[in-house]
């Protein structure tokens, strides 16, 4: 086809390749049907690329036959050049062939089954399908299967991850179903598949990202013991890392510190950061360590870890500036509000105070060594002339 001289009209204005399903915007201009739906949909943007103009989630895409007609002949003309011709589209499903699926889904397992397979295909189809079954209740539907806990109950978040729901569309959602909702996911994550899990755990991730944090706020206890539950668990470094975002997300609202401290988010997250290689997933524990300390029940079981302190020091000027910052933050509270004898003491003893004087002297942000000078101030007496601070690192102990 590099010989052939192809018209322009037959060209995605967006790709710039043959359009084999060509479809027209209210703005008058046509795309082919894949560019345009992951143009506005997957990719977010509400305007014709074009003209510029708003498009609206209701707007038609309206299939072109006589353009389609016109390529498939053009095609067949070309064919002695190896040019094939291209076959003809499906129509997209309808909002009363999806109703007319679910109504008939039945309460035995056979019919649950064979409704999802067919709800699963058109959904693999295209954005077209998927936003005719939100439209027409399927996202309830299937939500609804995941709450009843059923034998199809796993294929039911399968299909509802395919339907890449929108903002307003999780929105509504959480405002339905509600804590039966997240209760149901969490239950996934930890009796599903690897597979069911991955998809519980990002429905909640991506529920978290829109709902009002009242939302949020308003978690109950279980759901953090469940949480908890999984990072104890020798579970995938990709489910770990999602439940820590979950973690990250909740803790800082409402009394979600106190119902996480109560279900042992403390001693998890020590462990966490103690074994785990991994960058991204470190930080995310000692951020989510970081926002516990900040009240006294958060601290009392770091120091109630036989190596809280040394591990969160440990940390320190290895990870990222991130993990440093957060270390160092965490250091700061336990010097601040429970200075007793025995943790000053175990600070000095397990090289806290060496890591502390070495932030001073190397780039890890100002922020950072504000928050070291001032641990190393409170307890300088204590400190200062330790056999533990190196003789090369005095100089820069803070007066």
């Amino acid at each position: 086809m590099d010989d052939i001289e192809v018209p322009s009209y037959f060209l995605c204005p967006i790709s710039m390749e043959i359009m084999k399903d060509p479809v027209t915007l209210p703005t008058g201009i046509t795309y082919d049907r894949p560019s345009i739906e992951r143009w506005l949909f997957s990719d977010n943007n509400p305007t014709c690329p074009v003209t510029k103009m708003p498009v609206s989630d209701n707007d038609e895409l309206t299939p072109n036959h006589t353009l389609r007609r016109l390529i498939q002949s053009w095609c067949m003309l070309n064919a002695c050049y190896g040019v094939e011709r291209i076959p003809t589209p499906k129509p997209p499903i309808s909002g009363s062939e999806i109703t007319r699926i679910i109504n008939g889904a039945g309460s035995s397992a056979e019919t649950y089954s064979a409704c999802l397979q067919r709800l699963k295909s058109f959904a693999a189809s295209n954005a077209t399908n998927r936003r005719c079954m939100v439209t027409a209740g399927a996202a309830d539907f299937l939500v609804r299967c995941v709450i009843d806990d059923g034998a199809c109950c796993h294929e039911a978040l399968t299909v509802l991850h395919q339907l890449q729901l929108s903002d307003s569309s999780l929105r509504a959602l959480a405002e339905k179903f509600g804590p039966m909702l997240v209760d149901s996911l969490v239950r996934i994550m930890q009796i599903g598949t690897y597979e069911s899990q991955a998809y519980a755990l990002m429905l909640l991730e991506s529920l978290f990202e829109v709902v009002d944090p009242s939302f949020i706020a308003s978690l109950k206890k279980e759901f953090f013991a469940d949480i908890i539950q999984i990072l104890n668990c020798k579970t995938p470094a990709k489910t770990v890392k999602n439940a820590l975002n979950l973690m990250v997300r909740s803790c800082p609202l409402g009394r979600n510190r106190f119902r996480a401290i109560e279900t042992g988010a403390v001693q998890a997250l020590i462990e966490i950061i103690l074994e785990c290689p991994e960058r991204r997933t470190c930080e995310m524990a000692m951020t989510t360590l970081e926002v516990l300390c900040q009240c006294a029940e958060g601290r009392a079981e770091l120091l109630n870890h036989r190596g809280g302190i040394a591990v969160v020091s440990k940390r320190i000027l290895r990870v990222s500036p991130l993990v440093s910052n957060k270390a160092v933050r965490i250091l700061l509270s336990i010097a601040q509000y429970m200075p007793s004898t025995r943790v000053v003491q175990e600070m000095m003893e397990i090289g806290a105070v060496t890591k502390l004087c070495l932030v001073l002297q190397v780039d890890c942000g100002s922020k950072t060594k504000e928050k070291a000078r001032e641990i190393l101030k409170l307890h300088a007496k204590s400190w200062r002339n330790g056999v533990c601070v190196p003789h090369h690192l005095i100089s820069s102990y803070p007066l």
